[in-house]
């Protein structure tokens, strides 16, 4: 007899022998995924809610990110909109009543209550460091590393209260909304003589902190390195960290999913496939599709594997090519 998705899921993270390996995608539903403001709009909440809502009734995919397009924005007063140092280090942790809280937990609860019960979901959350990239325009690593040069310890604080909130987040989330995990996306920072001790010092703790809380409430989380417009990442900076599953640009790194494994000590890989316009999921055909699943599938096993994309692919994808992976991953 056939388990559940949600089983299937669970048990290709605790690499158990599975009757196929799982796979999933995701896509942004807003225009502006990053600078719109559902705390101040609720209505683009429900916009986003009837987007995911329609895609797993009509593309039956094996689990759920929940995506958190218009819930970029830290709704802290001494962050949002602010880029000056010397403001944001003024940052104070958020109530446990603030919106910020209380308005993601409410959405995600509404997807878990409806289909938490079938599917694993994953809710995404941002490291602090791309919190404040999103709070600015331009190049988001040359502004981290001007704040850095500026005063690192003024910047460490502010990192430190905004992790401590994402970690409190987190916990709710799992423990008040019922999802699954967190899907928690970082980046390796790119700057001239920027080190992996640099970032051991200013970032990591933080990072650390969210993954250690998320842990405490449920083992199944999620840790994607980012590779979005092809930001480049040393993957090895995030080997240490304790979470069942890393998600990184495979093609974006040419890391394939068998490399990455090792790197990983063996963890449970999501990924494979590339995320752009120009790639073959999006543009492939049936037979080009089902041969590059087969052909990922042949390199990296099927134990401790879930097919999925470098990032969240095209609005536009058509949702049968996720379904060609799935049958595939099947045979």
């Amino acid at each position: 007899m056939s388990v559940s998705k949600k089983q299937l899921v669970l048990d290709a993270i605790d690499q158990k022998n599975i009757e196929r390996v799982p796979s999933g995608f995701w896509f942004h539903f807003l225009k502006d995924e990053i600078h719109s403001n559902a705390f101040e709009h609720p209505e683009l909440n429900d916009d986003v809610f009837k987007g995911i809502s329609a895609y797993i009734e009509g593309a039956k995919p094996d689990f759920v990110k929940i995506m958190t397009d218009g819930y970029f924005p830290y709704e802290n007063e001494s962050v949002v909109g602010v880029k000056d140092l010397n403001t944001l280090k003024n940052v104070k942790p958020l109530p446990d009543n603030a919106k910020w809280f209380t308005d993601q937990i409410a959405y995600a609860k509404k997807i878990t209550s409806k289909y938490g019960d079938d599917l694993a979901t994953f809710y995404n959350l941002f490291v602090p460091g791309t919190i404040l990239k999103f709070n600015q325009t331009g190049d988001g690593d040359a502004y981290l590393y001007s704040l850095i040069k500026e005063d690192k310890e003024a910047f460490k604080h502010v990192l430190n209260v905004i992790a401590h909130d994402v970690a409190r987040l987190a916990k709710r989330l799992i423990k008040e909304a019922g999802v699954t995990g967190i899907y928690l996306s970082a980046q390796s920072l790119s700057a001239p003589g920027f080190t992996k001790d640099d970032y051991d010092e200013i970032f990591a703790p933080g990072e650390k902190e969210i993954l250690r809380a998320a842990n405490e409430e449920s083992l199944y989380n999620i840790l994607h390195i980012c590779g979005y417009e092809g930001h480049r990442n040393d993957l090895t900076w995030f080997k240490d960290y304790e979470v069942k599953v890393i998600n990184w640009a495979a093609v974006v790194e040419g890391v394939p999913l068998e490399v990455g494994q090792k790197i990983f000590g063996g963890r449970t890989s999501l990924g494979g496939f590339g995320n752009l316009s120009s790639d073959l999921l999006y543009k492939g055909t049936e037979a080009e599709i089902k041969a590059e699943t087969k052909r990922l599938l042949k390199n990296a096993g099927r134990k401790g594997i879930i097919l999925g994309a470098d990032c969240t692919v095209p609005r536009d994808t058509d949702w049968k090519h996720f379904e060609w992976v799935r049958e595939a991953a099947a045979e």
